[in-house]
């Protein structure tokens, strides 16, 4: 199984406007990878894919814009951490133990 495959079905609510986008994103740059064996390694590699994504760790609390993923609106372009943090990852990792 590849990681891809647990970001399929998107979240109903996202937070800020750049986030399905950093979502896409983060799902092709792991339509490759093979799924890790545990969730712990599954949100290390997230959580780094997050970074490469974004310039910024997962850590960093607030919020940021990335030009890329500006397509309009008031809050177009602009990453939410909390709601990767807090909902995004963990939904991933939760999709791992059903996969």
């Amino acid at each position: 199984m590849k990681v891809s495959e647990i970001f399929e079905d998107e979240p109903r609510q996202w937070g800020l406007r750049g986030n399905p986008y950093l979502w896409r994103e983060m799902k092709d740059r792991l339509k490759e990878t093979e799924m890790p064996s545990t969730p712990e390694d599954l949100k290390k590699l997230l959580e780094n894919t997050y970074q490469e994504a974004t310039g910024h760790p997962i850590s960093e609390e607030g919020e940021f814009f990335i030009e890329r993923f500006e397509h309009g609106g008031i809050s177009g372009g602009y990453i939410n951490q909390e709601f990767w943090e807090r909902n995004g990852i963990p939904m991933l990792v939760e999709r791992h133990s059903k996969s």
